[in-house]
C-alpha cells in the first residue's frame, strides 16, 4: 500500500475540487518571493523571504485543514512567529515574530497593555497543543527549508534614536509582507474566477518626465511669443522669466546625492511645478520609482493633482493617483482608470501619488494591515513636502525621525517646499536637527526681495469698532480672524455696508465654493468686496485682495494670509499692505495659538516690517521650537521606543492609537444644502454600504463640536442616518431653518455655542 502525501491549503473554494485550491507551500513560496523583492531595496531581501515563508505556518495542521472545510477558527499566524524566534533567536526571530504573528491583527504591543489584541509576549507564550495554537505536522520542515542563520541587513545606524529605528525597520518589513500576502491572495481568487486585475501597467517616470519637459517647453515658447506692452504685462514676463530661472537652477540641483532637500521659494515663484520637475530628475537619475506629493490642506490637493494631470497630458488620469477622503473618482469618467486608482490606492503602486500630511504620516506610525501596505512603496521615492512648516507641533520630533529614516535607509529623497522654511535643521540651532539639507532654490534671500508683492505691517491693537471703520473705508478688503464666533459678529455688524461676505467652516464647502465664485467675480469686476473670513482662507484659495488684515497668528499664517494679497503682482508691493493686527481681549486666541502670536510679536520686535524674510522667519520658528521644547513630541513617541530598545518590545498598537495630526473633539453634521445633497442623504437612508457615498456627501458636511451635536439632537433639530445600518455615524440638519444663506449653520442662541469660541 501506498502511503499519500498529505496535502495543506492556504486558500479554498467550497464549489471546487481540492486541485484547484492553492496549496500551503504555494502560497509560501509566492508571498515570499513577493515580500522579498519589496525589501531588496532596503536589503532586507532575505528576511522578508523567510518572514513570507513563515507567515501562516499554523496552516500545516489538521486543526486549519477542518477549517477549510467549514470548522472553527485557528489561530493560523502564532506559530511561525514561535518557530522565528526558536531558530534565530534575538533580535532576528523577534523582528519576524512581530510581522508574522501581527499579519492579520495589525502590529501588536511587544509587552504590556493591548487593546483587543494579545501582546506578541502572550502569543509567543502559548505552546504548540494548547489554546488555540495546533502542533504543527512536521511535514512543513522538509517543504519549508530555513536557513540556519539570517543576516541583519547594512542599515546605516541612528547615533541618537536607534531604537526607533529598529521599530520603523519592522513597520517596513511588516508592510512588505502584509501587501504580498494581499497580493498574491488576490491574484488566486482573481484566477479561479477568471478576472483580470487590472494592476501596475502605469506610465512610467521616463515617459512622464519627457511629457512633462515638453509641457514646460511649450509653455515657455508660447509665453516668449507674447510682446508685452502694458507695465502689468511687462511685469508678468519678467516674473515668467525669474520662475524658469527657479525652475532650471533646481533641475541642475537634481544630480546631487539622494538625501535631504530644500526649496524655500515664496508666493507666485512656481514651487509646484518647480519641485515636480526636480523630483522628476532626480528619480531618473537615481532610479526611483515614485514621486509622492505630501499637501497639508484637502482642499488644495485636488487642484495640485489637475495641474499635474494636465502637465502630463495623454498619461495624466493613468499616472496620477489622488489618496484623501475627499477624492471624487466619478470625475474620472473611464471605469477602467477608476478600478485601476482604486486598486492602487491599497499600496500606491502608481509613479505619481498626491496624498494629504495626515494619510502620508499617520500610515509611517500605523499598525493595521490595510494602512501600513503601502509603506514599502515609499522607499525609493521622492517625497514633496508641500507646505512644509504645516506640520504639526506636537508631533514633530517623531515625524523628523520618519524622514530621517526615509532618507538614511529606504533610498528616499525628501524635498521641503514653502516660503516659509521651517527652521529645523542643525544648522539652525535645532537639537539633534536635520543636517545636510541642501536648497535647491537660486539664493532664496534675493528670491523674497525679487517676488516681495506685499508690505507687511504690524499695526498693534484694533477693536472691532476699528475694524468696522477699516471696511467702510476700503471698497475691497479681507479681513481674517482666529475663530468662527469673531467672524460671525464683525459680519453682522458691517453687513450693511455694499459686497460684504462671509466666509466660515459653518458653510459647507459647497456653500463656500459658490461665495468664493462670487466674490472673484466682484473682485474681478472692481465692484466693493468686503470678506470677513477664518483662516479657511489662506489655504491656499485663490483670491486677490488689494489690502489684508490679519489677526495675530503664527507668522507662517501671516505669510498665508499675504498670499491673499496682490496675489497676480497687478500693484506694487508698497500699495499692497497686509496689517496684522491684535484683536480684543473678548476675542483672545486659545493658548496655543497664543504661543504662535508671542513669537510673532517677538520677530516683529527684530524684524520690523521685514517679516517674510528668510532671516525673519527663521527667528520665528526657532523661538516657536524653544517654548515648546518636550512638547515638540508630547506623546512621547520617541521615548516609547527608546524604553523598549533593549528588549525590542515595541508598543507598536499605542504608538499607532496616539500618533494623531488632527486631535478633534469636532463631528460631521450633513447639511440637505440642494438637490444634490438631498438626493445622496436619500441614498444613505437606504445604503448598506457607504463606499464613494461618503466621498459625495463630503461637500455637504459642516464639522460641529460633539455637545452641540448633541444638543442639536436632543433638541429634535438633526436625525441620525441609517441608526440600524450605521450606528450613531451620519446626523443630517432636518430642514434649512437653522443654516444661514450667507453665514452657514446659525443656532441663534449665541449662548448654545459657547465652545465655539475656541473653533478657527
Amino acid at each position: 500500500m501506498t502511503n499519500t502525501k498529505k496535502v495543506y491549503y492556504a486558500h479554498s473554494e467550497k464549489d471546487l475540487p481540492h486541485e484547484q485550491w492553492q496549496t500551503f507551500s504555494s502560497h509560501a513560496e509566492n508571498v515570499a518571493k513577493l515580500a522579498a523583492q519589496f525589501a531588496e531595496i532596503f536589503d532586507a531581501y532575505q528576511l522578508a523571504y523567510n518572514t513570507g515563508l513563515l507567515h501562516d505556518l499554523g496552516k500545516y495542521t489538521p486543526a486549519f485543514d477542518k477549517r477549510l472545510h467549514g470548522g472553527p477558527s485557528v489561530d493560523h499566524a502564532t506559530a511561525g512567529a514561535k518557530i522565528a524566534i526558536e531558530r534565530w533567536g534575538f533580535p532576528l526571530g523577534k523582528i519576524l515574530a512581530f510581522c508574522i504573528a501581527s499579519h492579520h491583527t495589525g502590529l501588536v504591543n511587544g509587552d504590556g497593555e493591548g487593546d483587543n489584541r494579545s501582546t506578541l509576549k502572550q502569543r509567543l507564550s502559548v505552546p504548540f497543543g494548547k489554546g488555540n495554537l495546533p502542533e504543527l505536522d512536521p511535514i512543513w520542515q522538509s517543504e519549508l527549508p530555513l536557513p540556519e542563520k539570517l543576516t541583519f541587513p547594512a542599515l546605516k545606524p541612528d547615533p541618537y534614536y536607534q531604537p526607533f529605528a529598529l521599530a520603523f525597520f519592522i513597520r517596513m518589513l511588516y508592510s512588505c509582507l502584509v501587501d504580498a500576502d494581499f497580493l498574491d491572495t488576490e491574484a488566486f481568487y482573481a484566477n479561479l474566477k477568471q478576472q483580470d486585475i487590472d494592476r501596475g501597467n502605469a506610465p512610467s517616470l521616463d515617459q512622464l518626465h519627457q511629457q512633462f519637459n515638453r509641457f514646460i517647453s511649450d509653455f515657455r515658447e508660447r509665453k516668449k511669443a507674447l510682446q508685452p506692452q502694458t507695465e502689468e504685462e511687462q511685469r508678468n514676463a519678467k516674473l515668467n522669466r525669474l520662475r524658469s530661472q527657479i525652475l532650471d537652477h533646481a533641475i541642475a540641483q537634481a544630480q546631487q546625492e539622494p538625501g535631504l532637500f530644500s526649496l524655500t521659494v515664496p508666493t507666485g515663484g512656481g514651487k509646484t511645478f518647480t519641485s515636480m520637475a526636480f523630483a522628476l530628475e532626480h528619480a531618473k537619475k537615481y532610479g526611483m520609482l515614485r514621486i509622492i506629493y505630501v499637501i497639508p490642506f484637502t482642499s488644495i490637493i485636488e487642484q495640485n493633482a489637475q495641474e499635474f494631470r494636465k502637465a502630463f497630458g495623454e498619461f495624466g488620469e493613468a499616472a496620477v493617483l489622488e489618496h484623501h477622503s475627499t477624492f471624487d473618482d466619478e470625475k474620472l469618467l473611464d471605469k477602467d482608470t477608476k478600478d485601476k486608482l482604486k486598486l492602487a490606492s491599497e499600496n500606491w503602486d502608481m509613479p505619481i501619488v498626491v496624498t494629504t500630511a495626515v494619510q502620508f504620516f499617520e500610515s509611517l506610525f500605523a499598525d493595521k494591515s490595510s494602512r501600513c501596505r503601502k509603506l514599502h512603496n515609499i522607499a525609493n521615492s521622492v517625497i514633496i513636502l508641500d507646505e512644509a512648516q504645516m506640520l504639526p507641533l506636537n508631533l514633530l520630533l517623531p515625524i523628523m525621525q520618519s524622514i530621517k529614516e526615509l532618507a538614511r535607509n529606504y533610498h528616499s529623497s525628501i524635498v521641503m517646499c514653502t516660503a516659509t522654511q521651517p527652521a529645523i535643521q542643525t544648522q539652525h540651532g535645532f537639537y539633534r536637527g536635520f543636517e545636510n539639507v541642501r536648497e535647491i532654490a537660486p539664493n532664496p534671500t534675493a528670491l523674497f526681495a525679487d517676488l516681495r508683492r506685499t508690505s507687511v505691517q504690524h499695526i498693534g491693537m484694533q477693536s472691532d469698532k476699528d475694524l468696522i471703520d477699516k471696511l467702510t473705508e476700503n471698497q475691497q478688503i479681507l479681513i481674517i480672524v482666529n475663530n468662527r464666533r469673531h467672524a460671525r459678529s464683525l459680519y453682522e455688524q458691517a453687513k450693511q455696508l455694499d459686497g460684504t461676505f462671509h466666509l466660515t467652516t459653518l458653510m459647507c464647502a459647497k456653500h463656500r465654493s459658490q461665495m468664493l465664485e462670487q466674490i472673484r467675480q466682484h473682485l474681478q469686476a472692481g465692484r466693493s468686496c468686503r470678506v470677513i473670513a477664518t483662516s479657511l482662507i489662506e489655504a491656499g484659495v485663490d483670491v486677490d485682495f488689494p489690502l489684508v488684515m490679519r489677526a495675530e497668528a503664527g507668522l507662517d499664517s501671516v505669510a498665508q494670509a499675504a498670499g491673499r494679497c496682490n496675489r497676480e503682482g497687478k500693484k506694487l508691493a508698497e500699495q499692497s499692505f497686509v496689517w496684522v493686527f491684535q484683536p480684543e481681549q473678548q476675542w483672545k486666541a486659545p493658548t496655543e495659538l497664543g504661543l504662535l502670536s508671542a513669537a510673532m510679536r517677538s520677530t516683529v520686535r527684530c524684524y520690523g516690517d521685514n517679516l517674510l524674510s528668510v532671516e525673519a522667519i527663521s527667528h520665528y520658528f526657532s523661538a516657536v521650537y524653544e517654548q515648546k521644547g518636550k512638547d515638540l513630541d508630547n506623546k512621547q513617541i520617541l521615548a516609547k521606543c527608546h524604553a523598549a530598545g533593549k528588549t525590542l518590545d515595541f508598543p507598536f498598537q499605542t504608538i499607532a492609537k496616539e500618533f494623531c495630526m488632527i486631535e478633534s473633539h469636532m463631528l460631521p453634521l450633513i447639511i440637505p444644502f440642494d438637490k444634490e445633497a438631498e438626493k445622496r442623504i436619500e441614498e444613505l437612508r437606504h445604503a448598506e454600504k457607504v463606499g464613494g457615498l461618503l466621498r459625495k456627501l463630503q461637500p455637504y458636511t459642516v464639522q460641529i463640536p460633539q455637545k452641540s451635536l448633541e444638543a442639536l439632537f436632543k433638541a429634535g433639530r438633526i436625525e441620525a442616518i441609517n441608526e440600524q445600518q450605521f450606528g450613531n455615524q451620519f446626523y443630517s440638519l432636518i430642514g434649512l431653518d437653522l443654516y444661514d444663506e450667507v453665514a452657514g449653520l446659525d443656532w441663534g442662541d449665541l449662548g448654545f455655542i459657547t465652545i465655539e469660541n475656541s473653533v478657527f
